[in-house]
């Protein structure tokens, strides 16, 4: 059984190559948002044309963005959502909600200082983390069944 992961959230870190080097060797495929901050900023003005307002510069490179998204978290089994240190996350947070409100497996990764104040999203989640090793170990045992040694 192949397990198709989404991997959203924060871009600063390098937790998603972590996942994937840990799942090295199980059944899996991921996907992912566009990494690249300035690419993601700057697509929709890249493609569509340069917009004077900076809001309708965002909104652009926004919906632009949210086509992949969205067909990464509509084809994903399993969604993960990491919420880092840095930056409030809202983008994250809409693919928390959204990947549950499809009735996605939803994983939620962050540190513990983030507990309180993302209850409800956790909530929504089968399982939330705190390091990107436990995704992976809840991964391996999805597949196999099989406890970490």
């Amino acid at each position: 059984m192949t397990l198709k992961i989404y991997l959203s959230g924060e871009i600063h870190t390098d937790w998603r190559e972590q996942i994937i080097d840990g799942a090295a060797g199980l059944d899996v495929e991921f996907s992912a948002p566009v990494t690249d901050h300035d690419a993601s900023d700057n697509c929709g003005v890249a493609i569509m044309g340069a917009e004077p307002d900076k809001f309708w510069h965002d909104h652009k490179g926004a919906k632009l963005n949210a086509i992949r998204t969205r067909k990464g978290i509509a084809d994903a089994d399993i969604v993960v959502v990491r919420f880092g240190d840095k930056y409030k996350q809202w983008n994250a947070a809409f693919d928390a909600g959204y990947a549950a409100a499809l009735g996605k497996s939803l994983i939620v990764l962050h540190g513990p200082d983030h507990q309180h104040a993302l209850k409800e999203v956790d909530a929504a989640a089968l399982a939330v983390a705190e390091e990107p090793r436990q995704v992976v170990e809840m991964l391996r045992y999805v597949l196999s069944g099989s406890l970490p040694v």
